[in-house]
């Protein structure tokens, strides 16, 4: 076989993969425009179970290649076409955004260059773009010069990574102890982590990963806005230490994932210094703030982190996945730096090659700054500050229209950023979880939105995410219409039965 038999496979400098390319790439621009044109519902696909069915029957492999269009054919019809409408105006569901536009052509361009963020010599201009865009948000968040941090696959990534620095960074305060090198010290099992009841759950998970367990953290009550009560968290930590357990990180939510709360990060940054403990803000949710003119002061304290967590996937608008992580001091990458002959050698950085690897938990990973790039130049920062202070105006307008109808009980009546809980209660007071849980299936079978549902000591809530700049207050008083319908369909089956 000829090697030229490949070129339709591979974008080159070939006249047969540069056709291919362009024939591929625009019969799927095609169908997504289609898709989008055509789809006026959040979701328009079909049960789970019919979902899965059609999956199962579809081919996964041909033998010599089918046609793109064959192929693409199906991608519409049991993909696409049962996919959620992430960009509609009602999917208000979670934290999971329409994507912007450049974002979307710089995912094109990521892909056809797959250049690798662990060493310079498989990122080349990669790697300044993305220390120029690190120390862009770094200077937005006026944290130190000394700061520093690296693009992520999201919070989820981030969080581990703070608390990862944390344990390693304390062991080495408390015992001059290692665990790089040395693993665990024997006291390791007396470690605290503190959080709020409310903080993400991969706290948690981020713990038993390093090797502390679920028993390692403390969770702190919060106040009626879903804030660590402060007072608490002081007597914890006292608490802690007279039973002889060793509390070394706080961590602050600036943005909890059900009601967008931020805790009071000023006062827990003094706590945690006061008793010589890592601050960790988690920011994946409410560090877009840093953007908007009339909200930014809600991240006040957050410079005096010793680490965070900020996610671009959310409120900055990329596709999925997209964060990054921050540490005040870029010393404490050290404690996560490792050096391989055949990717970062030491000697390297003498002849000033910079190897991105040395401060990640990722080896490869992908040029995601781009789409971060491209996004702010072509978007511009005015731009993106009117869309984040809209849906914070916007998820007030919500909350202001709930409140006046009588059915509806609202948690947050003034939510911090954009996130409304809430649940219908009707008539039917013995009965809400079920009514709840019963509307919200009906406005995801029906396609008329995708809201959320979470539960509020351990009773069913429903919950809007709006994210959306393009979301408008009729678009919410349609959707709670819709709410209202549905209620009155379970009450007459109940009546009907």
């Amino acid at each position: 076989m000829n090697t030229t038999d490949f070129d339709r496979f591979f974008l080159n400098d070939s006249e047969t993969g540069i056709q291919s390319f362009n024939h591929i790439v625009l019969e799927a621009q095609h169908l997504l425009s289609n898709f989008y044109k055509s789809n006026t519902n959040a979701f328009n696909g079909s049960a789970p179970k019919e979902i899965e069915k059609e999956i199962q029957k579809l081919s996964l492999t041909s033998k010599d290649g089918d046609n793109p269009i064959t192929v693409l054919e199906d991608v519409l019809k049991k993909i696409v076409n049962n996919s959620i409408h992430v960009s509609h105006q009602t999917s208000m569901g979670h934290l999971h955004c329409p994507p912007l536009i450049p974002a979307i052509a710089a995912e094109l361009i990521i892909g056809a260059l797959n250049q690798s963020m662990d060493s310079w010599d498989q990122s080349s201009t990669a790697t300044y773009l993305e220390e120029r865009l690190i120390k862009w948000v770094s200077e937005k968040l006026t944290l130190p010069p000394m700061s520093d941090g690296t693009f992520t696959s999201g919070g989820t990534q981030s969080n581990y990574m703070g608390l990862l620095l944390a344990r390693d960074w304390f062991c080495d305060k408390r015992w001059n102890w290692n665990v790089k090198i040395q693993g665990l010290p024997t006291e390791f099992h007396k470690l605290r982590i503190l959080c709020s009841e409310s903080a993400h759950f991969t706290v948690k998970k981020s713990a038993f990963q390093l090797g502390l367990g679920e028993q390692a953290v403390v969770t702190v009550p919060t106040d009626s806005n879903k804030k660590i009560n402060t007072a608490k968290l002081t007597e914890e930590i006292e608490r802690l230490k007279t039973g002889g357990l060793i509390p070394m990180c706080v961590v602050a939510t600036a943005g909890t994932t059900d009601f967008g709360s931020i805790d009071p990060i000023p006062e827990i940054a003094e706590i945690a210094e006061n008793h010589g403990l890592w601050l960790h803000v988690d920011a994946a949710y409410g560090g877009a703030l840093m953007l908007s003119q009339k909200h930014f002061h809600k991240l006040a304290g957050i410079e005096q982190a010793d680490s965070i967590t900020i996610d671009f996937h959310k409120q900055f608008y990329q596709p999925i996945s997209c964060g990054a992580f921050f540490v005040k001091n870029k010393e404490s990458f050290r404690y996560l730096a490792h050096h391989a002959d055949y990717l970062n050698p030491e000697n390297d950085e003498e002849d000033g090659l910079v190897h991105l690897v040395s401060k990640s938990v990722q080896t490869t990973r992908r040029f995601d700054a781009l789409k971060l790039f491209m996004s702010l130049r072509i978007v511009g920062e005015k731009n993106f500050a009117n869309m984040i202070d809209y849906t914070l105006h916007l998820a007030s307008q919500a909350a202001g229209v709930m409140e006046h109808n009588e059915d509806i009980e609202v948690c947050n009546r003034n939510p911090e950023i954009n996130a409304i809980v809430f649940r219908y209660r009707g008539g039917i007071i013995e009965k809400l979880n079920e009514l709840n849980m019963f509307i919200y299936k009906k406005i995801l079978q029906t396609g008329t939105a995708l809201i959320a549902k979470t539960k509020v000591k351990g009773q069913v809530f429903l919950k809007f995410t709006l994210l959306n700049p393009r979301t408008t207050i009729v678009d919410i008083e349609d959707v709670l219409h819709s709410i209202s319908q549905f209620a009155a369909e379970y009450e007459n089956r109940g009546i009907t039965q």
